[in-house]
């Protein structure tokens, strides 16, 4: 009997997992905050360059004649001289324009910013995209890092000293006095937002029966759309970014709390040698949920974790020894013809999932009207598109499921790119649909990716997609800034990109109710009219297996 046959004993999803899992699934919405909280950190206001005449406090505001006769046309970083005729009249001395020494924002928006205080306009903008992409180079470094340590020292103690290290520099990137120190920060940030969420997914999954995880797994990313909308109630309040910026940061204390209650990694603990631990938290569980685990099934469990280990170590020796030129790599998925075009659709897949998704998220203050109601809106459509998913992924398929919804989202997004400005509302209505219909692109894709590898390359297929799509993530803050040359330029190519992904994918053969690839053979025959594969090894005959079982590892998830 495996650690699954235990749990099912436990009762796939008895009381004491639903409490584990709400408590873990509550992580996700500080992971949010962060990831989400650039928008208003990092507002960019309406701003022009203080006249000679205007005082200390002066408003944005100006007369319209003024703002013409003063400002180059669609350029407030440069002025031009006036002065004042005998009938009170202003007029240009001369049609050579002065640089800026000091700025004026318009707060009708936006209190303040890192932007309006740190000055990142004009020459400067750039680096305001750049702050949100380092952060995302943060999460990309965090997956790596804190992944490795969960592995080596548990998933607790990792799980916690993230949570520290993000409340400490969450705070830093609020009291930093300058744009370095605060991207610094923010950078550290985003690297604990991984092992925050992803130790904690992991947690949460092994808690859960085989039959509830896919439930399981699309539930926690609802937390996380939850804290998405959660972010616009705390800037709705707190005006200052600092303090925003705090504000955020400071829930992060109450999950400080979990260290008496959340416990180890049974897995990890087996896996590790820990059984005398892994068997307290058993019965433990076992007595909250009234339900008795037997002495067979507490000495298979010890057997397991005792077997599984020698039988790793064995691996090991023999791998050093016969097989170290063997190991799989993801140049095994790049050197059969029909695995490379399965595996590069698929990277692709990932690259434009994670950019449209983040970019899109981002972007809300380019569709104009209200900010706050923008961004409520794109957090609350994903609740239904992880709805469509629990509906559809095991009727309709993977394959059509990720290609609707990326075509979707394509035709969505270039609509609403190429809506007029007197149809505003139009605009944001097909912004939102594709924003509703990525989210259901990101949920399917890793699910139907993680399908396509074979069992032997299956981590690192999944590894390398995950690496490869932080990199969308981490232009997706350039990207935006095209709006400064045409407002309606990001979602034209956030649409363009998912059109094509769309039709890609159909390159891709369906998985659903398909056996499990075992070899690299038989993923180079999966999805082949031909099977003329002589020159690659003969693969073993393949098994059955429920495909949700791939949802127990939170590698490559969106957060």
């Amino acid at each position: 009997m495996g650690y699954d046959e235990v749990i099912t004993q436990l009762g796939d999803f008895g009381r004491y997992q639903k409490i584990i899992y709400l408590l873990i699934a509550l992580t996700s919405i500080p992971v949010a905050f962060h990831k989400l909280a650039g928008v208003f950190l990092l507002a960019k206001p309406d701003f022009r360059c203080a006249l000679p005449s205007d005082p200390a406090n002066a408003s944005y505001e100006l007369p319209a004649q003024l703002m013409e006769l003063a400002y180059p046309a669609k350029d407030t970083c440069e002025y031009y001289q006036l002065d004042v005729d005998v009938n009170g009249s202003y007029y240009r001395t001369s049609n050579d324009t002065q640089k800026c020494s000091r700025f004026i924002f318009d707060q009708s928006k936006y209190q303040n910013s890192a932007v309006t205080e740190f000055e990142l306009i004009c020459g400067r903008q750039f680096l305001a995209a750049s702050s949100d992409s380092m952060f995302m180079v943060g999460v990309l470094l965090g997956s790596i890092i804190f992944g490795q340590l969960s592995d080596k020292y548990g998933r607790k103690p990792i799980f916690f000293a993230s949570l520290v290290i993000q409340v400490i520099f969450g705070v830093v990137a609020g009291v930093a006095p300058e744009y370095f120190s605060y991207t610094l920060a923010r950078l550290m940030v985003g690297a604990t937002t991984s092992g925050v969420f992803l130790v904690a997914y992991v947690i949460a999954m092994e808690m859960v029966g085989p039959s509830k995880r896919l439930y399981a797994g699309i539930f926690v990313m609802m937390f996380f759309s939850l804290g998405y909308m959660l972010t616009a109630v705390f800037a709705y309040f707190i005006h200052d970014w600092r303090w925003l910026q705090i504000g955020l940061t400071l829930p992060g204390l109450i999950f400080m709390g979990y260290y008496w209650i959340i416990p180890e990694s049974v897995r990890w603990l087996l896996s590790n040698g820990h059984k005398e631990r892994a068997i307290k938290i058993i019965q433990k569980a076992a007595k909250f949920n009234r339900v008795e685990i037997t002495k067979e099934a507490l000495m298979v469990l010890l057997d397991e974790g005792e077997s599984g280990k020698q039988e790793e170590k064995q691996k090991l020796d023999t791998d050093t020894e016969t097989e170290t030129v063997n190991t799989p790599s993801v140049w095994d998925l790049l050197r059969y013809p029909n695995l490379r075009r399965k595996t590069l659709v698929i990277f692709f897949d990932w690259l434009v999932c994670t950019g449209v998704y983040y970019g899109l998220s981002w972007s809300t203050g380019n569709l104009g009207g209200n900010v706050l109601v923008n961004y409520v809106i794109s957090g609350a459509v994903e609740i239904p598109a992880y709805c469509l998913l629990l509906l559809t992924l095991n009727r309709w398929g993977r394959r059509s499921i990720l290609c609707g919804c990326m075509l979707v989202a394509g035709v969505g997004l270039i609509l609403s790119a190429l809506m007029p400005s007197s149809l505003h509302w139009l605009t944001v209505t097909f912004a939102m649909i594709g924003k509703l219909a990525i989210t259901g692109s990101y949920g399917t894709v890793y699910l139907f990716s993680s399908e396509q590898f074979p069992t032997v390359v299956r981590t690192v297929g999944m590894g390398a997609a995950s690496m490869v799509s932080r990199l969308t993530g981490i232009l997706a803050p350039q990207l935006n800034d095209l709006a400064i040359i045409w407002p309606a330029l990001p979602f034209l190519v956030y649409g363009s990109l998912a059109l094509a992904a769309g039709f890609v994918s159909l390159l891709l053969p369906e998985t659903l109710n398909q056996p499990t690839l075992e070899t690299i053979a038989e993923g180079e025959r999966f999805g082949r009219k031909q099977s003329k594969d002589l020159y690659v090894e003969t693969g073993k005959s393949m098994e059955e297996q429920p495909l949700n079982r791939v949802l127990a590892n939170g590698n490559g998830h969106k957060c």
